[in-house]
């Protein structure tokens, strides 16, 4: 099990983003963020830059957070972006998140932003459900990834797209996927409901917020 290597796009990740989709998927990673307010302790998973953790901390003012990327390049733009006042309250690790042990009921809220599509249906499967045991109950799911439509001409294009862009990311970072994996299902099989999504562009991209049961 080798890790995509994501380092050498790390300067021109945030640009290659803005070229192909422009604010698109900055809209679709912070449609829920606001739902971290009252968390104390999130687990954030491959957040690459560091954009998102960056508003998380502002959201998020009494939280601790555990970024983990398996990028290196990544994790060191990610952490210039957290001011001096907040450096305390982030963790970052770099690691490949399907070959970490979680400890128990940890965490009360996850972000899986744009990095579930990097693995394969299975490995997805396995990493949601560790991620699960590890967090409290009532804690919050927020995810955002590509989607494909279910019909019509916007499938065509969803399956367009998603095609090219595994192509070059297979290229460029060796990620083992070659296509979207059921990653909402899986949430919901580690015991998530959904409580609110957003779709955007033309069906392309999904938000969506979950919530662990609370027995």
């Amino acid at each position: 099990m080798t890790a995509a290597d994501f380092d050498s796009l790390a300067r021109f990740y945030r640009g290659l983003e803005r070229l192909a989709f422009g604010r698109a998927l900055e809209r679709a990673r912070f449609a829920h963020v606001a739902r971290l307010a009252e968390c104390r302790n999130i687990l954030l998973i491959g957040d690459g830059d560091g954009r998102f953790l960056e508003r998380a901390l502002i959201e998020a003012p009494m939280a601790r957070v555990r970024s983990i990327d398996a990028s290196a390049a990544m994790l060191r733009i990610a952490a210039s972006r957290v001011a001096p006042g907040d450096r305390a309250r982030v963790t970052f690790d770099c690691a490949d998140v399907r070959a970490l042990t979680w400890p128990s009921a940890e965490y009360d809220a996850v972000a899986t932003m744009f990095v579930l599509d990097c693995f394969t249906d299975a490995e997805a499967r396995a990493v949601v459900a560790n991620i699960g045991a590890a967090t409290t109950p009532g804690a919050v799911w927020l995810f955002a990834d590509f989607a494909i439509p279910d019909r019509g001409w916007k499938r065509l294009i969803g399956r367009a797209v998603t095609a090219a862009l595994y192509t070059f990311f297979r290229w460029r970072t060796g990620i083992s996927a070659t296509q979207l994996p059921e990653s909402e299902d899986h949430i919901a099989h580690a015991g998530f409901w959904l409580q609110d999504s957003q779709v955007s562009v033309f069906g392309l991209l999904r938000s969506v917020v979950f919530a662990r049961e609370i027995k």
